[in-house]
């Protein structure tokens, strides 16, 4: 498998990777431009605009946008993060320049009809509707809302409904001319690929975008608090954060391990000690998020409202004993659980073009496999137990409830019980 990168003239990156063995490609736009590029105003619009790409272009409606694909046995989708939109299709080996031309379209030429507006506004209505009605997906959101309060970081992907209600043709045109420049975007493929003719492909369909200024992101500030939203429900869903490393932080990989190995599978503390010996829960786990310049430390649980406090309580109890009784043991699976995990995740053409197209976002290149399998090893026992230990030592953390909580423990309990 081979690795390559070049860079169109307007600052448009290319990046592909041979995969030898396969009949298909993933393919795909990877714009530097999602929820925390948005003005407060503008709160939703990355994933609106996102929606609309799929509504209509100058040269093919819906429906052909659709066929177009759909036709050759492929698929093809989009998403919106907080720091990107992705377009991407999987398709086979014939079919990549058809799919490269398909998803430049949707990108460079959405119709944005006014009737198709109206019609994707009421789709994403609906959505946010369906996210506020599904527990433990919304209470991420107010947690990251908690860790950095009036921070467009904290703000949901989706945005509020009275601002998506009021979204029109100026606004998405306008988002579109402030982030989509070829320096924000990455194209990326894996699979079965041509480099050579997919960069001729590319100056084609985007030479002739002028390059736009980079418009600066606001600083994330990780401040904590707590947001707790009484409702009739089975459950109790508590999320827990604290700070975390950001992707170029020398502790990227060492919070990765230590999420693992505190609650990342059925071996991990937290699910031995709150499910397997005391049934508090169903669902536990811990998750290390990385972004350009914070990252989030994350911890999950739903419970009872008669058992949320126990399960609380003997969250912080693991945070507090992981520094001083950890075992090279754990360290040792939890490495192999991560290093296993990344190299599964490649077998994938879609996994590959979005590792590939993230990487080349951060660092402007795509480190080899194995300096980051050598990072990963050299990820000791003494580094997470200092890690575990600097997390925890005096600093601002962020708690979200949702459920019958009314009775579970706030964050000021939860710090004393971390600080004792």
């Amino acid at each position: 498998m081979s690795v390559r990168l070049d860079r169109l003239a307007n600052g448009l990156r290319i990046v592909t990777e041979a995969m030898p063995g396969l009949d298909s490609a993933a393919i795909g736009l990877w714009v530097n431009a999602g929820g925390r590029h948005e003005r407060i105003s503008q709160n939703g619009i990355a994933h609106f605009l996102e929606h609309m790409a799929f509504k209509g272009t100058e040269r093919r409606s819906a429906l052909q946008i659709a066929e177009a694909i759909e036709d050759v046995g492929g698929f093809i989708n989009a998403y919106t993060s907080r720091e990107a939109t992705a377009y991407y299709a999987r398709v086979l080996r014939d079919d990549v320049p058809l799919a490269l031309d398909v998803i430049a379209d949707i990108v460079l030429n959405p119709a944005f009809a006014p009737a198709e507006i109206e019609v994707e506004r009421g789709v994403i209505l609906q959505e946010i509707g369906q996210a506020l009605d599904t527990p433990d997906d919304v209470v991420f959101d107010w947690l990251q809302e908690a860790a950095y309060p009036d921070q467009p970081l904290g703000r949901t992907i989706l945005g509020p409904s009275e601002r998506v209600s009021r979204f029109g043709r100026a606004d998405l045109a306008a988002f579109i001319t402030e982030h989509y420049g070829p320096g924000q975007m990455v194209l990326s493929a894996a699979g079965a690929v041509d480099h050579d003719a997919i960069m001729r492909q590319a100056e084609a369909l985007f030479g002739h975008l002028s390059p736009i200024a980079c418009r600066h992101h606001e600083p994330a500030r990780f401040q904590g608090g707590e947001r707790r939203e009484i409702r009739e429900l089975e459950q109790v869903h508590f999320t827990l954060a604290f700070e975390g490393p950001a992707y170029d932080d020398k502790d990227v990989y060492t919070a990765q391990i230590y999420a693992t190995l505190l609650g990342g599978g059925m071996s991990s503390r937290l699910f031995q000690e709150i499910r397997e010996k005391r049934g508090l829960c169903y669902s536990i786990f811990a998750q290390a998020g990385a972004y350009v310049d914070t990252g989030l430390m994350t911890f999950y649980a739903g419970t009872s409202a008669e058992d949320i406090g126990q399960l609380a309580d003997l969250t912080i109890d693991e945070l507090r004993r992981v520094p001083g009784s950890l075992s090279e043991a754990e360290v040792t699976r939890a490495r192999t659980q991560m290093k296993a995990g990344l190299l599964m995740g490649l077998e994938s053409p879609t996994s590959r073009a979005e590792r590939l197209a993230r990487l080349v976002a951060i660092w402007d290149r795509v480190p080899p496999l194995g300096e980051t399998l050598a990072r990963i090893e050299a990820v000791d026992r003494a580094r997470v137990a200092d890690f575990a230990g600097r997390l925890i030592d005096g600093r601002r953390a962020a708690l979200a409830l949702y459920g019958p909580a009314a009775g579970a423990p706030g964050l000021a309990h939860l710090q004393e019980r971390l600080a004792a």
